[in-house]
């Protein structure tokens, strides 16, 4: 496969947005992905593209994804157009008896029982995948995540790039953590589709490590420290050879050289497109403003120690907005001189300072007033099931997610 061209940071970003389809009676996963993507085209296929912007099918037959299709230099302009589609394609599955549902995790499914993989195009791929790690569990059938790609140009861009990517992402969960139930309990993190996530393919440790990717100053350092490892990691379930791609890595950031992209994985799902995109703003400008030494100069060679991201990661992966971060020299990397400070406290501070990086669209800023007001989404799903009982009270919470999905509206807490 032919790269693309590559672009310079910050010049253009991608963003994938997941979804879980749903009966409308019901609210139960709905393994019609390949049957709606039919309708949308008129033929049997794995993608549709209108215009600009494109769904594709993913592992399972009840979650479909919503991208741009080109990297777009302008993220203001995605949730218009993106709400747009959602309204579009909730159309096509009223016909069905479905509709889309968002945030990172089905708060009642049960993966043993109701997955059902694509069993299509890639075909192979997926089967692979199911045998080696059995696809049958919340870490692979139940999560639905946005991710955010930075584009680069050349080994300096990428590794800058790379480095800033890595101080940002123990930080996600406690902006966009969506998904605080599992099987219609309370899952005790905020994160659950994280929490998942991480220990999916504990079978070979080597596909996510410690979620946080290792410090690398180039690609063949990437490719020698990363991938070698994990290739030569699965090559023994893996006779064909069909996953030595770099898409098998699972880490938080994962490095896309077929588009010269950092794939950025760890924000669960929003209830709405501006949500979404208000978040990857925020993600996007924290980057940014460390990859152009903001605060301090940013070290590539002598980076931050994995092990500590990766345990600020855990923590916010349970407490989000409300976790203590008491690291004064990580701190420092963002401008801040106290010796502790709460995850939310440091995210007000960098939306503050970062957020006309990348954005200047009124309603973004609004819906991270929002967020860092009531608290990501999960925190909000939490206060909205206060004092009711489970599961009983879990369908109307999610009847109201769908529709903030389908109107654009934030979930506002009581």
């Amino acid at each position: 496969m032919s790269e693309l061209p590559a672009r310079p940071a910050f010049s253009a970003y991608g963003i994938e947005l997941e979804y879980m389809i749903v009966g409308r009676s019901t609210l139960s996963v709905q393994p019609i992905a390949d049957e709606l993507l039919r309708r949308m085209a008129g033929h049997d296929t794995a993608d549709v593209t209108h215009g600009q912007l494109g769904w594709s099918n993913e592992l399972v037959l009840h979650v479909i994804e919503l991208k741009n299709v080109e990297p777009t230099p302008m993220l203001e302009a995605l949730p218009t157009e993106f709400g747009r589609e959602i309204r579009a394609v909730n159309e096509t599955l009223g016909a069905l008896d479905a509709t889309l549902m968002p945030t990172g995790m089905h708060p009642w499914m049960d993966p043993k029982m109701e997955t059902r993989l694509w069993p299509h195009d890639n075909g192979d791929i997926y089967d692979a995948f199911d045998r080696i790690f059995d696809c049958r569990t919340h870490g692979w059938a139940n999560l639905q995540a946005m991710h955010i790609n930075l584009p680069f140009a050349g080994d300096l861009e990428f590794a800058r790039l790379h480095a800033a990517v890595r101080l940002v992402l123990p930080l996600i969960p406690a902006l966009a953590a969506s998904s605080p139930l599992r099987e219609g309990r309370l899952a005790g993190q905020l994160d659950s589709r994280l929490e998942a996530y991480r220990q999916h393919t504990r079978k070979i440790p080597a596909i996510v490590s410690d979620v946080i990717p290792e410090p690398v100053t180039t690609r063949a350092d990437y490719e020698q420290h990363i991938l070698e490892p994990m290739y030569r990691a699965i090559a023994a379930y893996d006779e064909t050879g069909v996953l030595r791609h770099e898409w098998l890595n699972a880490r938080g950031a994962i490095a896309r050289f077929a588009r010269n992209a950092i794939e950025i994985r760890l924000a669960d799902a929003q209830e709405c497109p501006t949500a979404d995109i208000a978040i990857a703003c925020a993600v996007a400008g924290a980057v940014k403003a460390l990859y152009q030494d903001r605060w301090s100069r940013l070290k590539i060679r002598d980076a931050f120690p994995t092990a500590a991201l990766s345990t600020l990661l855990l923590r916010c992966i349970d407490g989000g907005e409300r976790t203590v971060i008491e690291d004064p020299a990580y701190l420092r990397l963002f401008g801040v001189h106290k010796p502790r400070c709460r995850a939310g406290e440091l995210w007000a501070h960098l939306i503050e300072h970062c957020g006309e990086e990348v954005c200047h669209q009124p309603s973004l800023a609004r819906a991270l007033d929002v967020v860092l007001d009531q608290g990501p989404l999960a925190r909000r799903i939490l206060r909205c099931l206060d004092g009711k009982s489970l599961p009983a009270a879990l369908e109307g919470v999610y009847r109201r997610l769908c529709q903030c999905l389908d109107s654009g509206e934030m979930l506002l807490a009581p």
